[in-house]
């Protein structure tokens, strides 16, 4: 996914309660140091969420907890956290898209790739012209195997947004997954020349070469991503196929 699950910012847009009785709270600033503590304690900072929920922090306070858990690698739970939250706030329909999108890489993470294309199929409701969401969607359903649908999510967001090289990367990743090579390797090329480091871009063209019978061409490609990129997920699959390809040369 696209997305980091904490990059919503919710005071600016709600309005919180504050409670009758007791001392008045600083919700934005309680907003923010809960989210700090997301991530770097997120047990704590669910626990903190939990209390502030009962001092009247209403949606921001859910939000906390939400990111708390998803950084606890509670995915299931803080998918419906995020969904929940995005049916009771009172914000615009874009906004709301966002927090289903969030829900939908949690749900990705659950293993659970049907329900995160049910969440973004109703995101899109929302926020039918947002190709992040078409983008998100697309992962989704490659995960499940459909790569023609994937595809065709791809292909409309990149008629909103021609430069959207993650975009580009992800097709021809599903192309390459339907034996279509030279589409593959075309949209993995566009993708570098929009963004030439592109990690992701990188790898995808590198295993796209090796299948074309250019060991060499590949090889290239591997070792930029676990130069220019050494911790990414896609290094270490770049550092894999590398030690493969040493194992059994061509």
């Amino acid at each position: 996914m696209t997305r980091t699950a904490g990059a919503i910012v919710f005071c600016a847009t709600l309005t919180f309660t504050i409670p009758a009785t007791g001392a008045e709270i600083d919700h934005a600033r309680t907003y923010r140091a809960c989210m700090d503590l997301a991530r770097a304690a997120p047990e704590d900072a669910f626990e903190q969420a939990v209390g502030w929920r009962h001092m009247g922090g209403g949606d921001a306070a859910e939000h906390c907890a939400a990111v708390a858990l998803f950084n606890l690698e509670q995915f299931a739970e803080a998918a419906r956290r995020f969904e929940a939250l995005a049916q009771s706030i009172h914000a615009e329909p874009p906004f709301k898209a966002s927090i289903l999108a969030h829900a939908a890489q949690a749900w990705l993470l659950d293993a659970q790739p049907g329900r995160a294309v049910a969440v973004l199929t109703a995101a899109l409701t929302l926020s039918p012209d947002d190709p992040e969401l078409l983008v998100d969607r697309a992962a989704a359903h490659a995960a499940l195997g459909d790569y023609p649908t994937a595809i065709a999510d791809l292909d409309n967001a990149l008629a909103i947004d021609p430069g959207h090289a993650q975009a580009y990367v992800f097709r021809a990743s599903a192309h390459r997954h339907l034996d279509d090579l030279p589409s593959a390797l075309a949209d993995a090329e566009q993708a570098l020349t929009l963004e030439p480091d592109h990690p992701e871009g990188r790898l995808e063209r590198g295993i796209l070469r090796r299948l074309q019978g250019d060991p060499d061409g590949a090889r290239q490609d591997w070792l930029a991503v676990v130069t220019t990129a050494p911790h990414t997920d896609a290094a270490r699959a770049a550092r894999a196929n590398l030690e493969r390809m040493d194992v059994k040369p061509d």
